[in-house]
């Protein structure tokens, strides 16, 4: 990041860094299921919150709210439970939490899986915003539109291994198919076969 190595291991020194991750299982990964949305905003950011070893609530629920607000999660109150929010808001949970941290790059891994068709619209909204202020973003989706409707640009992998790599000019469903599949093709052509 910023042309440095990170260190491998010190999840903590990786964040200091500038790096955030929204996992693909957010309830799983990202999530404080039984804590309150401003429990799950504040927990990035608790070292700027404090006052010698106390977190001064009020800046917490200060920062909580704003993101709160900025990223509209539809919940009756920052106290509220995670859990109780619907998919699309439990992510926006999860981005707001990474947004308060100020990140230099933003890892969304499958950032609209398992939310309906206006929260993916608002996500998209965020993920242009966010684009547009300047945070780097890697998106990891299996969603062939949803990568051709954000990304500048596209490398595709297959079996852990990049087979390609296409500027959104270039980018087309053909071309991004023609590279997801490029180990099967080569695997079932019969030998001396052209390429």
């Amino acid at each position: 990041l910023d042309g440095r190595p990170l260190p491998f291991g010190h999840p903590g020194r990786v964040i200091r860094a500038g790096l955030g991750l929204a996992p693909e299982e957010r309830k799983a990964q990202a999530l404080f299921l039984h804590r309150s949305v401003r429990d799950n905003t504040s927990i990035a950011v608790l070292e700027r919150l404090r006052r010698w070893r106390f977190v001064r609530r009020g800046a917490e629920r200060e920062l909580a709210a704003e993101y709160a607000g900025r990223l509209r999660v539809r919940t009756p109150s920052i106290e509220h439970e995670v859990r109780k929010l619907s998919g699309g808001n439990q992510q926006k949970v999860v981005l707001a939490r990474w947004l308060a941290r100020r990140p230099k790059l933003l890892i969304l891994d499958e950032p609209t899986r398992g939310i309906d068709i206006g929260a993916k619209a608002e996500i998209y909204r965020i993920i242009a915003d966010l684009a547009e202020e300047g945070v780097a973003l890697l998106v990891i989706s299996s969603e062939l539109p949803e990568v051709l409707g954000l990304a500048d640009r596209i490398v595709v992998m297959q079996g852990g291994r990049v087979t390609g790599e296409l500027d959104r000019a270039d980018a087309t469903e053909e071309a991004v198919l023609q590279l997801a599949m490029a180990d099967d093709i080569t695997r079932t052509k019969p030998p001396g076969a052209a390429s």
